[in-house]
């Protein structure tokens, strides 16, 4: 049996792999495109975990490299979310709806 504490990388992936699939579910439950965007930085953060954690546990000695994936991922998260929320908000300027079921073309 896995040890799960602080010690133990197993943690640590039992925590990514939760954020995960309430990424998944939240991206094919919702249909707003709020709660689909929600969904993605969870999945987003469920990787940058599990890349923090392979370098922190790995064997020879701790590695920099997961960290600093961790960190890119991070910087990706946040710009994609800039952009969709953009684009989130001139969808809503143009249609007064951001149900994603419903808006299937930016019009002008």
């Amino acid at each position: 049996m896995a040890d799960f504490g602080p010690s133990s990388i197993a943690s640590y992936l039992a925590v990514a792999l939760v954020l995960f699939a309430a990424g998944v579910l939240a991206i094919g439950t919702r249909r707003n495109a709020i709660g689909v965007l929600i969904g993605i930085e969870l999945m987003l953060n469920a990787a940058a975990l599990q890349f923090a954690a392979y370098g922190r546990f790995r064997a020879e000695a701790n590695d920099v490299q997961g960290q600093t994936a961790a960190v890119f991922v991070v910087v990706a998260a946040a710009a994609e979310a800039a952009v969709a929320l953009a684009l989130l908000f001139a969808v809503y300027r143009t249609s007064r709806d951001i149900d994603l079921e419903q808006t299937r073309e930016l019009r002008s």
